[in-house]
């Protein structure tokens, strides 16, 4: 590579709600980093709002918790449906979960970054390159022609890492994968706090509770999983699947903005590569049905920042990073097959294949099964 144009101790590569946090935790220690992200501007898109006990911890150790709990919704309590009649009622307690668009989360995750490290988010920074040298040293080149030199480095960029693609790290499938389409529209079930799965023939429709009054709708889409990329259902046809589901469907405004997409589930071969790691969605791809991910990928930052903190001062070639790709690994493991188990449940079922299903559901939701529920669904053990 050409000269290094800067030196830091960390570079993050992404700069989304994993990146992000994972930046806020490092600088709180007084860690020189850099946040090096793609986008030129903030997206809006529709994306992850589940935050869930394990997540809501970490971006209190973030400093964000208490702003993050005043503008969020709380998802008190899991109810199944199966033909407009309730199968099980599942309580969360004082393990609740909380619902915030994530373009909010990750708004005050800047601003945040902003307060502890200014300037250490660049924006336009496209990786383009990475090597890692025997002096124990990353370095970075960028598409404007930079060069930044890390003694770590981590990608925090998503599905498509280029981090994870220019270490050669392969990405292998697990079992899980469906289309599904959402949007957002006034919340008019009556049930401001309660995460609704209805379990229907032709495959389930979610619903859960937005900040606001609002609720997102997520309905899976019948037939194959479809391309890795879709074009988005019509709001017209949205609303007709919903309908034709549901009986008495939710009325989406005029203004809602479905958006479709295919839940497909992948790990990482490797988690770390030298003083190279992984984390997030660049480490593990799970269902977002259920909205693990995210709070996922902040265990990841919270453990890659522990790892760090108790790394030996000249540590070279990455050994102190060993014991985050085995904890990580393990427990994107059970996530993934956690998720994978939730994808089936949620599938097409009809003639007795559904009458066994919803068998289960009743079965689930009572004493002592319920428990394994709530600890799955709040991410227990993850």
């Amino acid at each position: 590579m050409a000269r290094v144009t800067e030196r830091v101790e960390v570079a993050i590569v992404g700069a989304g709600a994993v990146g992000l946090l994972l930046g806020c935790l490092l600088a709180q220690r007084g860690v020189d980093l850099i946040v090096l992200e793609r986008r030129p501007a903030v997206s809006r898109a529709s994306r992850a709002i589940g935050i869930h006990p394990p997540g809501l911890a970490a971006l209190d150790a973030a400093g964000v918790g208490d702003a993050v709990r005043r503008e969020a919704a709380g998802v008190e309590v899991g109810i199944a449906l199966g033909g407009g009649r309730e199968l099980a009622r599942v309580p969360f307690g004082d393990r609740r979960i909380l619902s915030l668009p994530q373009h909010r989360t990750e708004a005050l995750l800047r601003e945040r970054l902003a307060q502890l490290a200014p300037g250490a988010l660049r924006t336009g920074a496209e990786l383009v390159g990475l090597q890692q040298s025997v002096s124990g040293q990353v370095e970075l080149e960028l598409a404007d022609g930079a060069r930044v030199a890390a003694r770590w480095a981590v990608g925090a960029d998503g599905v498509r890492s280029t981090v994870r693609r220019l270490l050669g790290i392969a990405w292998q499938p697990r079992p899980g994968v469906a289309a599904y389409a959402m949007a957002d529209a006034p919340d008019r079930t009556g049930a401001p706090g309660a995460a609704l799965l209805c379990l229907e023939p032709d495959g389930i429709v979610e619903s859960f509770p937005m900040p606001d009054g609002q609720r997102r709708w997520v309905a899976r889409l019948p037939g194959p999983s479809g391309p890795t990329r879709m074009e988005p259902l019509s709001l017209a046809a949205l609303q007709r699947l919903l309908r034709e589901r549901l009986g008495v469907a939710p009325e989406l405004p005029a203004a809602a903005k479905p958006s479709s997409f295919v839940a497909r589930q992948r790990v990482a071969t490797e988690f770390t590569r030298g003083r190279v790691a992984l984390v997030g969605d660049a480490a593990h791809e799970i269902s977002p049905i259920g909205g693990q991910g995210m709070s996922l990928g902040w265990l990841d930052a919270v453990a890659f920042d522990r790892a760090l903190a108790s790394a030996a001062p000249h540590e070279r070639d990455g050994a102190a990073l060993e014991g985050y790709a085995r904890e990580r690994g393990r427990a994107a493991a059970r996530a993934v097959r956690r998720a994978a188990w939730n994808m089936r449940m949620g599938a097409p079922a009809h003639g007795a294949a559904r009458v066994a299903r919803l068998a289960l559901v009743r079965i689930l939701g009572l004493p002592p099964a319920r428990s394994l529920l709530v600890s799955s669904f709040t991410m227990r053990g993850l």
